[in-house]
């Protein structure tokens, strides 16, 4: 999923420093490396062209919301701090969206008791929940509230889809698809860095073999999320989340297991002392495993999450595409246990999604192009990660807007996974794009080379362009290659900005308390 981590707006706007001017006595290599420990000195990055931080009112920090930390580091940061706060600590830091949260909305959720499942946080995963689990046991009686009812999500209006046309070449292992989907009508409106979400329903095939493993006909009415009582099958297709069950609808299991040894696993399961489960289990999964454990349909229907809307970056320009708006989506497929798993909203988008419009809304981001043209930027995205930089381009390319922009993109091979290519060589053919770095990790016959080899290999361009002033954009997977990059820019500000390893994070820092540094990460 292409999700919004809007990691500047978790910080304060600092305060100005003093930087070293140009006409003072030294070489640029010497008033690079003052400038650095300057920014670490003072917290933010003192670089030639950096305006000072308009004053403003003190917001709250949160230090540990950055997904480079490890768990146990950002526990400690939070300890001593609010409940609420040390289950932020907890989650991922991705604000990835596909709780149905963002980290701090989901850890106040569950600190006010509006939300009882702890397991929601996917990226965050076993080691979340059992965080998680072990500050609640933690807290006193006093801290757990009744519960308190659900705030209202987005609103949702149809939307439909236009075309789903294949981006991947002949021979590449992924199936990536450039959509089209039609907003006239709609009221919906997006610049370039929004998201896009999408409410798909569940795959007709997996709900019509979880009815038949529960022995069900279909008719059988259950509750909803929405409080209203549908039939099962309707249920599972459009408003429950049978792909990802929940801690609670394992409990359930577990208490409406005839089997002794499957009640016995199922109970270890939902204390987390057990690998048993099958990996990145579904409904059915844990219906064939444990064929004891029947409770009843409205047990398990209540037990299940709702379905929830998936968010997608935007990967055009409303100046070039009016009333339109277009994705760019992997469309995830994978055989586990005997049977192809498919990505709930990535296929349907894929495979059906011309067949019916699906709900969706607009999610305005952070996640965007500097006010100013003349301030140079670089953007960073591997694979689908290239979508909001596919629209930057595209945007400036619509306004006439030239130059001071760099691309990093990569994926597997050049010849079938070079996404949007014509356009990218267009760009910089006309000079939208002054410099493209390409890195392709599994090109026959050559080493594998990946976006962040790239980056090291023009360190020194890269310093440069930061000392202009460049805000730096990154989109793709967090929990490698926005780890690897951030790694990297620590690596070019201790070689380029002659920096301690403490310093370069405080320049990190620092340059995302400017908006200088945005991840779109998930």
């Amino acid at each position: 999923m292409n999700a919004i981590s809007p990691i500047a707006g978790a910080f304060p706007q600092p305060a100005p420093v003093p930087l070293i001017p140009e006409n003072a006595p030294f070489t640029a290599e010497q008033r690079a490396w003052l400038n650095g420990f300057l920014a670490g000195l003072y917290g933010r990055a003192a670089l030639p062209g950096t305006a000072a931080a308009p004053a403003s009112e003190p917001e709250e920090e949160f230090p540990w919301h950055d997904p480079a930390l490890g768990l146990d580091e950002r526990l400690a940061m939070a300890a001593g701090k609010p409940l609420s706060r040390r289950y932020m600590a907890a989650m991922a830091q991705l604000d990835c969206g596909q709780c149905g949260y963002v980290c701090k909305t989901y850890a106040e959720a569950i600190a006010t008791g509006a939300e009882g499942s702890l397991s929601l946080c996917v990226p965050g995963g076993k080691a979340t929940q059992k965080a998680l689990k072990a500050l609640q046991a933690e807290a006193p009686a006093a801290a757990h509230p009744a519960p308190a009812a659900k705030p209202a999500g987005p609103a949702l209006v149809p939307v439909r889809l236009l075309a789903a046309d294949r981006l991947s070449g002949e021979g590449s292992t992924k199936d990536v698809r450039n959509l089209v989907l039609d907003l006239e009508g709609t009221g919906l409106r997006y610049e370039p860095g929004d998201s896009l979400g999408l409410l798909a329903p569940n795959n007709p095939a997996l709900v019509e073999a979880c009815l038949s493993a529960l022995g069900a006909t279909g008719e059988e009415p259950v509750p909803c999320p929405d409080g209203i009582a549908r039939p099962v099958q309707e249920a599972f297709l459009a408003h429950l989340a049978i792909a990802r069950p929940l801690d609670r609808t394992l409990d359930l299991l577990a208490g409406a297991a005839r089997d002794p040894k499957e009640a016995a696993m199922l109970r270890r399961l939902v204390d987390g002392e057990d690998n048993a489960r099958p990996e990145d289990a579904d409904l059915l999964d844990l219906l064939e495993h444990f064929p004891s454990a029947r409770p009843s349909l409205a047990d398990l229907a209540a037990s299940l999450p709702g379905l929830k809307p998936r968010l997608y970056s935007i990967a055009s320009s409303p100046l070039a595409m009016p009333g339109k708006v277009e994705l760019c989506v992997s469309v995830v497929q994978a055989e586990r246990r005997g049977r192809v798993r498919q990505g709930v909203a990535s296929c349907h988008l894929g495979f059906r999604g011309l067949e019916a419009p699906m709900p969706a809304y607009m999610q305005v981001s952070h996640f965007r192009l500097p006010d100013d043209p003349n301030i140079p930027i670089i953007m960073c995205g591997p694979g689908t990660g290239i979508a909001p930089f596919r629209a930057f381009l595209q945007h400036r390319a619509a306004q006439g807007i030239m130059g001071r922009t760099w691309l990093f993109f990569g994926d597997q091979t050049s010849s079938a996974d070079y996404l949007f290519r014509p356009e990218i060589e267009g760009w910089l053919a006309d000079g939208t794009l002054e410099r493209l770095s390409l890195a392709w990790s599994r090109d026959p016959g050559t080493a594998k080379v990946y976006v962040q080899d790239r980056m090291k290999e023009q360190a020194a361009d890269l310093w440069r362009w930061f000392q202009d002033g460049a805000r730096f954009y990154i989109c793709g997977d967090a929990s490698r290659m926005a780890k690897d990059v951030d790694a990297t820019l620590r690596e070019i500000a201790i070689r380029e900005g002659r920096m301690d390893a403490d310093a370069a994070r405080d320049w990190i820092v620092a340059l995302a308390r400017q908006n200088r540094y945005q991840r779109d990460v998930y």
